[in-house]
């Protein structure tokens, strides 16, 4: 009794400075310091003048646009001056106000002090002098000269000008409804081309007067080295490169892009511009590139687009893309993605309509035109089904949540990206348009496919460029209208649910089942050696480019991180590996490998003996089936 009458009162003594500290009163503020919000919201009235742009866009040496604005007003007093944040195409706050430098605001010849909004800082506050009847802005974009400072967009022989990195905007007004015109001054000896035509004297182009929206909408492509290929009465490729000899299409390639634009019309009934103009970029210096407009593409590739063409396949998804996006995303928008300016957030839950049918359209374009053979878009229609089909991030993140991506990581790098998904919405929503289109066909007996949805849906007036938004039951309706189903069930569950499993049904239901072999997928990079599928590896020409989540890789520790030095004991190769892995198949030694993490080495043994697992689409019918027919050409 008396030893634990001790034990107690020693428990008690160790016990009381600590119950002493935690009864200390801390020091805390009542309430977050208040902050007013002085931007007035956009409203839908005409804004009183013309805004007026004079860029010099000729210091190609150091990458540096000069900017001359001038912004008519109507009255002296608070004013909020705004810079583009939330990109359409971007889907989120990507504006590079970074980049802007020297920002001087004057009015009757004299400075304005600016204040930046403490929390918008994409706002500039200022007061406007009695009987000013203009403001006169200058700044400079000082834009990437290495890649780690963002995208390059100038180059000694090109030029990626944009408007929203080159204007700022009054606040408070639908920004269809503000006026502008915009003169450029290139280097001399350069072609511009864009969405909205010019009057060119020399070297300065002058564009014709717009709305804010459009001028936004209708970006630059400029160089030394210029070659305009027509594809139809409407539609021409505006292309530029390093050197005159990347220019070197073949009328066959014309032809191939030609009919790109055939089918796309064809599919959807409509045009919905006065003219396109794909602005096309060859290059090894300007940042590549692609971003959908309504008149217009910004579509920049690698050398070679044209020169190396067998071996340049995976590139010409990109302009079949972008151009159903004229359609898909231009003219009918999510209704929460559309916006009336800059400012307000873009909200992307119908990305999986507006990035996925998009991506759906592209490999069928492809194919359809002949751009893209049908064994080759059948070849990364498998890499795409297997890569999601192998995710394991789809068991715990729904498809719908990747559409939130632009705003929670806009294209940063990811270490997992298998487990913490990114973007999916693009190829899964693929995949879920594929189902669609199977159960269209199965359910009418072949004489309803996805070709009606889009002819309804992304028809109407031709020639028209404005925006149509749409919600989540007008899918539903339009599906309904072409077939009656539970579409909404359906596309409730694709998009909202997690699974084990990718949505493989479409491909499945018209005719085609993913499998794997040792024959290595035919778009798969020659530079690359793509392991994904037995050890769990991806390896591009600069080391590791993928590990999958629960691979043996995984499993033995490997990340990102990781130099492979040597494949069991000799120098590595990806030849060396592949053969490794080849090798080790139905043996029961490891593939050992050492690999280097900073100044440390360490040997790993990687447990994997099933050998070289490629992904591929088996027919599964005899005839033409359904995945055959939306390929052909209309």
């Amino acid at each position: 009794m008396i030893r634990a009458l001790a034990t107690a009162a020693l428990l008690a003594s160790v016990s009381a400075p600590a119950i002493a500290q935690t009864s200390v009163v801390q020091s805390a503020p009542a309430q977050t310091a208040p902050y007013p919000n002085t931007i007035p919201d956009a409203r839908d009235v005409a804004y009183p003048g013309t805004l007026t742009l004079d860029i010099d866009a000729t210091d190609i040496t150091r990458g540096i646009f000069n900017v001359k604005e001038t912004i008519p007003v109507a009255k002296s007093g608070h004013m909020v001056l705004l810079y583009p944040k939330w990109i359409p195409g971007k889907h989120g706050p990507r504006g590079e106000i970074e980049k802007v430098g020297g920002l001087v605001i004057k009015a009757n010849g004299k400075v304005i002090p600016w204040k930046r909004d403490p929390v918008d800082v994409y706002a500039f506050h200022i007061d406007v002098p009695a009987g000013a009847k203009k403001l006169d802005v200058s700044f400079n974009f000082v834009s990437a000269t290495v890649g780690d400072q963002g995208r390059i967009v100038m180059t000694p022989n090109l030029m990626s000008l944009q408007f929203f990195s080159l204007s700022l905007y009054p606040a408070g007004y639908f920004v269809r409804r503000v006026p502008i015109q915009a003169k450029v001054t290139y280097p001399q000896g350069w072609t511009a081309s864009s969405a909205v035509d010019a009057k060119v004297a020399g070297n300065v182009y002058s564009y014709d007067k717009t709305s804010y929206d459009i001028l936004m909408d209708s970006p630059v492509l400029a160089g030394r080295y210029y070659r305009q290929l027509k594809l139809s009465d409407r539609v021409t490729i505006e292309t530029y490169a390093d050197s005159a000899e990347e220019l070197a299409a073949k009328p066959e390639q014309i032809a191939a892009h030609a009919k790109l634009v055939d089918q796309a019309v064809k599919t959807f009934g409509v045009e919905h511009y006065d003219h396109y103009r794909f602005l096309l970029s060859i290059s090894e210096e300007l940042g590549g590139i692609g971003v959908e407009h309504h008149r217009s593409s910004e579509n920049g590739t690698g050398l070679g687009y044209f020169t190396k063409w067998d071996e340049k396949a995976t590139s010409r998804n990109l302009l079949p893309h972008e151009y159903t996006h004229s359609w898909d995303g231009k003219f009918r928008r999510g209704a929460d993605l559309w916006t009336p300016d800059y400012r307000v957030p873009m909200r992307g839950s119908l990305l999986w309509v507006y990035e996925g049918q998009t991506q759906f359209w592209g490999y069928v374009f492809q194919a359809r035109s002949g751009l893209v053979s049908k064994a080759d878009t059948l070849d990364a229609y498998a890499n795409i089904a297997a890569n999601l089909d192998n995710r394991q991030g789809r068991t715990w993140r729904p498809m719908g949540d990747t559409t939130n991506d632009p705003v929670i990581t806009p294209r940063s790098p990811k270490g997992w990206v298998s487990w913490q998904r990114s973007e999916d919405y693009y190829n899964e929503g693929l995949l879920i348009w594929m189902e669609v289109d199977s159960i269209l066909r199965e359910k009418s007996g072949g004489t309803k496919s996805i070709d009606d949805f889009a002819h309804i849906f992304f028809g109407g007036r031709d020639g028209d460029f404005g925006e149509l938004a749409y919600t989540f039951d007008d899918v539903v309706a339009t599906l309904n209208q072409v077939l009656p189903y539970d579409w909404r069930t359906l596309l409730k569950e694709r998009v909202n649910d997690v699974s084990e499993h990718a949505p493989l049904s479409g491909f499945e239901r018209n005719g085609y089942k993913l499998v794997y072999n040792d024959t290595p997928n035919k778009v798969t990079p020659k530079t690359a050696t793509d392991l994904s599928y037995s050890i769990g590896l991806s390896i591009g020409p600069k080391g590791i480019t993928g590990v999958m989540w629960g691979s043996p890789a995984f499993d033995a520790g490997i990340t990102l991180a990781d130099e492979i030095v040597a494949v069991n004991g000799a120098v590595f190769s990806g030849d060396k590996l592949r053969d490794a892995v080849k090798a080790a198949k139905g043996s029961k030694e490891p593939i050992k490998l050492t690999v280097k993490r900073g100044s440390r080495y360490r040997d790993v043994a990687i447990d994997y003996h099933d050998g070289l697992r490629y992904p591929h689409l088996e027919k599964t019918s005899e005839g033409e089936a359904g995945l055959d027919k939306l390929l052909q050409p209309k």
